[in-house]
């Protein structure tokens, strides 16, 4: 997300396919409303991916990476403007209550906090290490080769761990470095308040992604805030595919393209900010957006269904396959927002909530700088 603006299932989770039939025929049912899906091979053009369970249910709880086999779930904890203050906390209470998935950043400048919640997890008894999901990001002014793999080693040892589930390039955007022992995490800005880009080609930042692979500091590496042309690219040379994508996702900004890209090439899709303008208020980044919360139509959906106008954006996300990353500070929501994966939405629901888009990105970091226009 913008990180730092200044100025996921629970117990046991099931084995289940990222793209297995069901996950595919959901997706597909989507983008293509209109077309009948009695079996993957009537849509020739789209691939089929491999099983690794016999059998998905409407509650799966986790994606499978088609790489490594490894199990993301499904509805994850977002540290994004966690405070320092209450992260450890945070962190300990979401794990508790039954997030197995922490979705982290350098730019978020709580990993230390994050990790101490993690810990004391472990030490309780609550989890083991390997129970949970732990994300994180490399942020932009550490995208040459030796500087990301150094911040990354960095961001271990904050977190305490000895290796991420999931890292993530934050951003295609590459800034003028700026050493953590001077300021860290360093946000979009230099010590003039400017930003400052750099000529660090994505090429070079993902060959150090592959190589922390290689050394087993990550399992898994992806990408974020990234569109179709570059994801593209990536796979032309890549030697480790990326195997997840973190982008905006809420019903003001579907990206339905972008999400059938991902499917047709295996790439598992995280969706963020699902609340929509909910999370930009206090930044005053929300652009004037009226609340999603308080939508009409996703009030009357939300009582229709006796769920929360939160579990019904949340629904709509995973329901198109994707993986959420929600936060908050309150308990009871924290909860609820877990219980997603029990009920369905009809398919007259799902299009109403879709039709709410009016490509409404809140997350622009050409709203910084206009050099950084990304999404043009």
């Amino acid at each position: 997300m913008f990180g730092n603006y200044k100025k996921a299932g629970r117990g046991d989770f099931m084995n289940v396919m990222c793209y297995s039939e069901q996950r595919v025929r959901g997706v597909l049912q989507f983008l293509f409303p209109k077309a009948h899906h009695s079996g993957l091979e009537e849509l020739s053009t789209l691939p089929t991916f491999p099983h690794t369970a016999s059998t998905v249910t409407m509650s799966e709880t986790t994606i499978t990476l088609k790489r490594t086999g490894d199990k993301m779930p499904v509805v994850g904890f977002g540290l994004w403007k966690v405070t320092k203050a209450t992260c450890a906390d945070t962190v300990y209470n979401a794990i508790k209550a039954g997030y197995r998935l922490l979705d982290g950043a350098g730019d978020y400048g709580n990993e230390k906090e994050a990790g101490e919640g993690l810990r004391r997890a472990i030490a309780d008894g609550i989890v083991k290490r390997e129970d949970v999901f732990v994300t994180s990001k490399l942020w932009n002014t550490f995208h040459a080769h030796d500087h990301a793999k150094a911040l990354a080693k960095h961001q271990l040892q904050l977190w305490g761990i000895d290796y991420f589930d999931l890292f993530l390039v934050h951003f295609p955007i590459s800034l003028e470095y700026v050493d953590p022992s001077h300021r860290y995490p360093p946000e979009w800005w230099g010590d003039d308040g400017k930003v400052h880009l750099a000529k660090v080609p994505l090429q070079e930042t993902w060959t150090a992604m592959e190589e922390l692979v290689d050394e087993g500091l990550a399992k898994n590496i992806g990408l974020s805030n990234t569109q179709g042309s570059l994801l593209l690219d990536v796979l032309r040379y890549a030697r480790i595919e990326p195997q997840v994508l973190q982008v905006e996702i809420h019903p003001y900004l579907t990206q339905e393209a972008l999400v059938k890209l991902a499917a047709i090439h295996g790439i598992a899709v995280t969706g963020y900010s699902s609340f929509g303008p909910q999370s930009y208020v206090e930044l005053g980044a929300h652009k004037g957006a009226s609340s999603l919360l308080e939508h009409d139509s996703i009030a009357q959906i939300a009582s229709k269904n006796n769920k929360t106008p939160a579990q019904i954006l949340l629904r709509w996300a995973v329901q198109r396959g994707l993986a959420v990353v929600p936060k908050s500070n309150n308990h009871e929501r924290l909860v609820s927002n877990l219980q997603v994966t029990s009920f369905s939405l009809s398919e007259d629901e799902i299009k109403a909530i879709s039709a709410l888009n009016i490509n409404l990105r809140l997350n622009d970091p050409v709203d910084l700088d206009p050099r950084m226009d990304i999404f043009a």
